[in-house]
């Protein structure tokens, strides 16, 4: 999906740049980079996410193919305006699959690759078909592609159709770096909340590593989407992985 042209040249990503520049603001730039660790510094421009949406649905009306062939990766927000425009644009399911693997080693932290999978709307026009494409991404060795599959599951398959398979998805994944078993952990979090009874009937026998299944009940404990009731019975868990009884969690 390239055409031999050196990235940023030509007036259209020009003009996407002066616009970005025009609409960053320092402050905001200082507080959303030190939320996102490891960014080159000076990287992060500042821009806010609703005015990065406003230009991504410009650019998807118009040559958004010719647009991302040729895109710039010299901001954050001009990487996060790419996987925008892929969100917006209206393409083939086929191409849709090819412009996310195109775009996935770009999603390189946790901001770029949440914010792709929440403008992916059309896993709700295909949802079968990005359900499968989903499951492949959870046994991928990078880092931000299992991120990715995780976080398109609590997006867009919270339901009981998907519950037990997706929940056992969850359980396979073994990469271990840390966005990764965070965003596992928020997962079997936003589960817990929409099917109480048979995700915690899933932490009692399922096989987290330690660290993600720790952080899942963090997140279950810290939720206002479950109730009192059910806390208490995270709680017994949370002690008794404490007093060393966590059974496969290890």
């Amino acid at each position: 999906m390239a055409n031999g042209t050196m990235p940023g040249q030509g007036a259209p990503y020009r003009a996407v740049r002066a616009k970005l520049e025009a609409l960053a603001e320092p402050g905001f730039r200082d507080f959303s980079s030190a939320l996102v660790p490891g960014l080159p510094e000076g990287w992060m421009l500042g821009v806010r996410l609703p005015a990065l949406r406003a230009i991504a649905r410009q650019v998807a009306k118009g040559d958004w193919r010719a647009y991302l062939r040729g895109a710039p990766d010299g901001s954050f927000e001009e990487v996060m305006l790419q996987g925008m425009v892929i969100g917006y644009a209206d393409m083939p399911r086929e191409e849709l699959f090819r412009w996310i693997g195109w775009f996935l080693p770009k999603a390189g932290n946790w901001s770029v690759c949440d914010s792709f999978c929440a403008g992916l709307k059309a896993a709700r026009r295909w949802p079968e078909e990005m359900w499968e494409y989903v499951g492949g991404c959870l046994q991928s060795a990078q880092a931000y592609t299992v991120r990715f599959g995780a976080v398109m599951l609590l997006n867009y398959y919270v339901d009981a159709a998907h519950l037990d398979a997706a929940l056992a998805r969850l359980d396979a994944v073994r990469h271990p770096d840390y966005y990764v078993k965070m965003a596992v952990a928020w997962a079997v979090s936003i589960y817990f909340a929409a099917f109480p009874a048979q995700t915690m009937q899933y932490l009692q026998r399922g096989a987290l590593d330690g660290e993600t299944y720790r952080k899942a009940l963090q997140k279950i404990l810290e939720s206002r989407q479950v109730g009192a009731r059910d806390k208490a019975a995270v709680r017994v868990l949370r002690d008794a992985y404490r007093q060393g009884n966590g059974g496969a969690h290890r």
